[in-house]
């Protein structure tokens, strides 16, 4: 129980020979999901686009395909998961067109307004949401477009035993999510749940309420 405890807990910050192990499942254990979510997103002109918690990469070299006159941004406050997703984007760093940063997203240190759409997949169960929903507010353009994307709508009990063994995460449905990010200052959410499995998907903009 002990060991499983801290192999599951490297979800939150992948490190050692652990977290090792847990980013070489992640980009094809969270793939299914981040497609998915990923549907949701708008089609635009993306310039600029920011993965929050990248992970093992996989999804910001996604987000290069969606979006390719874009520059994608991948953030994460894991070193190794920095190394992992600069090695998965190895071509696209080189072509200038990624960079990979580690950083609280509490404090990302960037600048305001910079970004047309921000990421977040399977990573916000650990945020201090008051905090980094500011902050996701404050580094997007008006109009910017912020998807959270996770397998767990809140309340399927599968993820509630996640949630008893992994120290700091907290489930949330799409509703808490909206009236957190509304809070945050964002003027238009919208969420969508799979027809089959818990995962959900909500996605907010920044601009004049209504």
């Amino acid at each position: 129980m002990k060991l499983m405890k801290k192999f599951f807990s490297q979800t939150a910050r992948p490190e050692g020979r652990l977290g090792k192990l847990m980013l070489s499942t992640m980009n094809s254990s969270h793939a299914a999901l981040a497609d998915w979510g990923m549907k949701y997103l708008p089609e635009t002109d993306a310039g600029q686009v920011i993965d929050l918690g990248c992970g093992g990469g996989r999804n910001a070299g996604e987000l290069l395909k969606k979006y390719p006159s874009a520059h994608v941004t991948a953030v994460d406050h894991s070193e190794l998961s920095v190394r992992k997703s600069r090695e998965y984007n190895s071509e696209s760093i080189r072509q200038g067109r990624c960079t990979v940063i580690q950083s609280d997203i509490a404090g990302l240190g960037l600048d305001d307004s910079c970004f047309d759409i921000a990421t977040a997949f399977e990573t916000v169960y650990f945020w201090d949401t008051e905090r980094c929903f500011a902050e996701v507010f404050r580094i997007l353009k008006d109009g910017g477009y912020f998807l959270i994307c996770n397998e767990s709508d809140g309340t399927d009990r599968t993820a509630g035993q996640f949630e008893k063994i992994i120290d700091g995460m907290k489930l949330h449905t799409a509703e808490d999510l909206a009236g957190r990010l509304y809070q945050a200052g964002f003027a238009e959410v919208k969420g969508w749940h799979h027809h089959k499995k818990p995962w959900i998907a909500v996605l907010a903009r920044k601009g004049e309420r209504p």
